[in-house]
């Protein structure tokens, strides 16, 4: 599971399903009366207890595990983090309910019968608990990540770009050919990426001719396609590893992995450049 794949919203849902879980511990209402002395929380009434509590906490934990796993697996057609979302709805919708009708089916002989401070307390919790469900769908801003990609590592002062560096940060250069590691360059030979122009290094890398390369990291896991528009992903990207960016194509980039292989990340939404 990638914790980096994580977004505000689903910071939002994990916070509202813990606190729904200690609301299923506390009084579900208030009464006066002779048969008042032995109230019971959620856990004594099994209808509430699943209609609400469990399908809340339930509902969240498929919204996260959809999110921090690369392929999630699907319930009947549908992606896990949809079912988790209707989960969290239909939780909200059940604890209306059990605000109006507190006691349920119980053979309450007290009078004066009120929601108690676990029902209050878990009906806050499933609301907070389905709009953050939503807003991850609709609104910006919960789909910032919940954990920002690391910043590439400084080069030390005096230190040569590249010297400890490899590929997945910006910094890394590669050896001009030839050339062994620490061993001077011959008089008036040009530093790889130091003289060479901005368009000439972006022909070398595949791109066009206005089009600098650069280093990219993800918010959130995305698929690459392959460059002949196969509708199959080839790879995948996961936040908090830095990539290359060889090409403007359209509205996405041209990325190239660790591994050396090229293809089309079309989601360019909130990428961090390096």
């Amino acid at each position: 599971m990638n914790i980096r794949s994580l977004i505000r919203g689903d910071g939002v849902v994990i916070g509202a399903a813990v606190l729904l879980f200690i609301a299923s511990f506390l009084d579900t209402f208030d009464c006066s009366g002779s048969n008042c002395d032995d109230v019971p929380n959620a856990w004594d009434n099994g209808s509430l207890l699943m209609g609400v509590y469990l399908a809340g906490i339930i509902g969240a934990a498929l919204i996260v595990t959809s999110r921090a796993l690369p392929q999630p697996p699907k319930v009947i057609g549908l992606d896990l983090g949809q079912v988790g979302v209707a989960f969290t709805v239909f939780t909200a919708w059940s604890a209306l309910g059990a605000i109006f009708d507190p006691a349920g089916s119980l053979d309450i002989g007290g009078s004066g019968i009120d929601a108690g401070v676990g029902l209050i307390l878990g009906f806050i919790a499933v609301l907070v608990l389905a709009a953050g469900a939503v807003c991850s769908l609709i609104v910006p801003a919960f789909k910032a990540p919940l954990v920002g990609a690391p910043k590439p590592p400084a080069t030390p002062y005096g230190a040569q770009p590249g010297v400890a560096g490899g590929y997945g940060y910006p910094g890394a250069q590669q050896q001009p050919y030839g050339v062994q590691p620490g061993q001077t360059q011959p008089y008036g030979a040009q530093q790889q990426g130091q003289q060479q122009p901005a368009p000439a290094a972006a022909q070398q890398a595949g791109g066009p001719a206005d089009f600098t390369p650069f280093w990219f990291a993800v918010p959130v896991a995305r698929p690459l396609f392959g460059e002949d528009g196969s509708p199959s992903p080839i790879a995948e990207l996961a936040p908090g590893t830095w990539y290359l960016a060889v090409e403007q194509r359209g509205p996405g980039l041209v990325a190239q992995t660790q591994d050396g292989r090229r293809g089309v990340l079309q989601d360019t939404s909130g990428i961090q450049r390096g």
